[in-house]
């Protein structure tokens, strides 16, 4: 029989759906297909929490929340992500700001007109600073072909040298010669004093954080839903009689690893994490510092309480005389690692269009998620994908 874990029910269960993986986009598609189709879907994942790399736990000293996966901001322009996730969390009217600091010196990010300033020691109006970088950014190539020729286009050299160069090097464990150029498409310069890191419509955190929202989403799924956490798709037996029997399933890991990595493994950037409890009220003054130099070899700290300064009264979280701080590292990734972000080379890409012909003969597999699709997502992106992937298949269901 299959165990309805999240409530360790041993009720019989004959899903109509099965999603493997109970991430954001997960969460979504399961949501749609139980709450507006009406199916009975069962929802699995690996790992013993629901939420994917957004969940959030809290520190056992201190009580602040920590994103146990690196921080993740919700952000979004698109209207309607923005109404579908507010059946489930309100947000809090955080703005993120980010730091960096290069040869000792605290600089804003993104590269906005007091970074230039304080770079150059100089005072430039906007268009000071426009002639400026476009003077700096003149020896890049018309139709840049990687990562440093990309960025070189949009900073300049120097800037490049300083912010971008060592610290993707250190993020992509690969020179930023040897990168897309798509990487960094997306790179805000801002010739005003604006820091905030988005441009989107709407930011925010989940008030009560990221595992009351989806516990929300799933229990406003009724009965319909069942939940099997510590689960693997590949090995578990009740699991295996599903497969065998043809359910139609969403499948939201890696794509290769489904298909038991048959041409090969894509490659994934990877991160380690380590956390510090210090017996300090406010250690770095931010929610996240980035270090642009080679050393220190970790790429930024994160210090939780700065997420939510609202939840206590003149202070942050509860014990505020101390904070959490972590240390976030990349690496390559290697099996047995969590795959974060996709390197997508050409060799990448050339893999992953056979994997994805494969697919399209697997008319009983949808395949999901970054993992899935092999895809940088933002949060938001994934919603939406989900929400588009429901749209496609609900006739099918």
């Amino acid at each position: 029989m299959l165990r309805k874990s999240v409530k360790n029910s041993k009720e019989d269960l004959r899903p109509d759906v099965l999603v493997v993986g109970a991430g954001l986009f997960g969460l979504t598609i399961a949501e749609r297909l139980t709450r507006i189709l009406g199916k009975h879907v069962l929802l699995i994942d690996q790992r013993n929490h629901i939420g994917g790399n957004c969940a959030s736990e809290n520190d056992s000293i201190t009580g602040i929340e920590c994103h146990k996966y690196g921080a993740h901001l919700f952000h979004t322009s698109l209207e309607h992500v923005w109404q579908y996730v507010n059946q489930f969390t309100k947000f809090t009217n955080y703005v993120h700001k980010v730091y960096t600091t290069h040869d000792g010196v605290v600089y804003p990010l993104p590269i906005n007109l007091g970074t230039i300033n304080q770079f150059f020691q100089a005072a430039y109006t906007p268009d000071e600073a426009k002639v400026k970088i476009a003077g700096q950014a003149a020896s890049a190539p018309e139709h840049p072909q990687n990562l440093a020729e990309q960025g070189i286009s949009l900073i300049g050299q120097p800037l490049f040298d300083a912010f971008i160069k060592n610290y993707t090097a250190k993020q992509w464990q690969t020179p930023a010669e040897e990168l897309s150029p798509d990487i960094i498409k997306r790179l805000p310069v801002r010739y005003n004093y604006d820091n905030r890191y988005f441009n989107d419509t709407y930011e925010g955190l989940p008030v009560n954080g990221y595992n009351a929202w989806f516990q929300n989403m799933i229990s406003q799924c009724g009965k319909n839903l069942s939940v099997r956490l510590e689960t693997d798709y590949f090995t578990d037996p009740e699991i295996q009689e599903l497969r065998e029997s043809g359910i139609l399933t969403i499948y939201t890991g890696p794509i290769d690893r489904f298909y038991d990595y048959r041409f090969g493994e894509l490659k994934w950037r990877s991160l380690d994490f380590k956390k510090e409890v210090l017996d300090v009220d406010d250690f770095q003054g931010c929610p996240v510092m980035n270090y642009a130099d080679l050393e220190p070899k970790y790429t930024r700290i994160h210090e939780f309480k700065h997420f939510h300064p609202e939840r206590h009264t003149g202070g942050y979280a509860p014990n505020s005389s101390k904070t959490v701080i972590v240390r976030e590292y990349s690496k390559t990734w290697h099996r047995g690692d969590e795959p974060y972000y996709p390197v997508n080379t050409a060799e990448d890409r050339a893999m992953l269009t056979k994997y994805q012909a494969l697919a399209s003969d697997d008319t009983n597999i949808i395949f999901g998620g970054r993992l899935g699709e092999y895809a940088y997502y933002d949060m938001d992106k994934t919603i939406a994908a989900a929400l588009a992937k429901f749209d496609e298949i609900q006739n099918r269901v």
